[in-house]
Parts: C-alpha cells; structure tokens; sequence
C-alpha cells in the first residue's frame, strides 16, 4: 500500500520532484531518466514505473535550460531501445521458467494481454505497446518467449522507442511549459496517463458489454 501512494505520489507531482532531482544532482540527472526508463521497458518485474509522463515533463524541463533537449532525446531513446532488447533476451532465455515459477511476481493476466495483441498487429506490437503502460514492459517478453525473428524485434524496437520518446519527449519541450499547461501541470500528467492506458481499457469493456 506504502509504495501504490509513494507511485501515485510521484506521478502527480512529477514536476516538483523532477525539479529537485535536477537541482540535487544536476548533470546525474540524465543517468538518473536513463535508469528509470531503462528498467521500466527492460525489466518484466517492474512494469508500473510512469514512463509517458516522465517523458513530458523531462522534455518540459529542458525547454527552461535544464536539460539539454539533444542530450535527453539520445539518452532515453537509448534507454529505452535497450531496455527492450534486454526484456527480449530475459523472455527468450528465462521466459518459460520465469512464467511458471509462483514465486516471480510475473502477473498471468498481463502476458494474456499481451498476447492477445501479437495475436492482433504481430510484430507492430512492439511499436504500438510503446505508447501503453504495462503492455509495453511485456511486450519484448513475450516477444522473447516466443523466439520472435530478432532482426524483425530489432527493426520494430528501435522504430516503437525513437517514435516513443521523441514524441512524449518533445510534446513537453513544445507545450509543457504554456501557461495553461504549467498552471495545470498535475492533471496534465494524469490525462497522459489516462490517455496511454486507454487501448487497454478498450478490449475490458467490450469483454463487459459482450457478456451483458
């Protein structure tokens, strides 16, 4: 229950305490972004960490000369597409075992997500799960578990990451700062939220309707 709050905390103000990690540790701030991006997509243990909105707000921050804009595209788009590459090999290597173990804190519920969309886009899942929460930390996974071609995991991981972080990146270097938008900083980050885990909601409330 303490670290739900502690998550929910962080994300609502996101842009406070990326403001203190700034000030705090200044030019370790991008190791900082690169490592929580890194383990967001690269670790299938950890899938609830608040990629999209750290994203904008990072980007946010770099348009006030915090960050150098260039530097924290390179960085995160790095991140991420290891990250992914790294969630591939642990499915391809570990997947199995990891899946059937009680003791790993592997939901069942959000690999069956996620296979429902290979089952769907095939391989350009691993594109669109970029854009949603969870589903984009399974997505290399079961990609792995599934010994996906891996040139062709390659080629749709470092197109899902560039699109990925230079989108949610660069929407809040242009528009994070906007007096509306920085006034309203909170809800903002909650609507982007709100807004990426649509997709997933969809398919529930259809399933709902249906059995109604």
């Amino acid at each position: 229950m303490d670290l739900i709050k502690l998550f929910f905390n962080f994300v609502l103000h996101l842009d406070i305490y990326l403001g203190q990690i700034i000030s705090t540790y200044g030019i370790l701030t991008y190791v900082i972004l690169f490592g929580i991006i890194f383990v967001e997509t690269g670790l299938v243990f950890i899938p609830f960490l608040p990629g999209d909105s750290l994203l904008f707000a990072s980007g946010a921050f770099s348009a006030l000369g915090a960050m150098n804009v260039y530097i924290l595209l390179v960085i995160l788009s790095i991140a991420a597409i290891l990250g992914d590459t790294v969630n591939y090999w642990i499915g391809f290597f570990f997947g199995k075992a990891l899946i059937a173990n009680p003791k790993v804190p592997i939901e069942q519920k959000h690999i069956d997500k996620t296979n429902k969309f290979f089952e769907k886009y095939g391989g350009k899942t691993i594109i669109m799960a970029r854009f949603i929460p969870i589903i984009r930390t399974f997505a290399p996974f079961v990609a792995g578990v599934g010994r996906m071609n891996y040139a062709k995991f390659v080629s749709y991981n470092v197109i899902g990451g560039l699109l990925w972080v230079f989108t949610a990146t660069l929407a809040g270097y242009f528009f994070g700062n906007i007096p509306i938008v920085k006034e309203n900083f909170s809800i903002i980050i909650i609507a982007i939220v709100f807004i990426s885990i649509i997709p997933m909601l969809i398919p529930v409330i259809v399933e709902f309707l249906r059995k109604k």
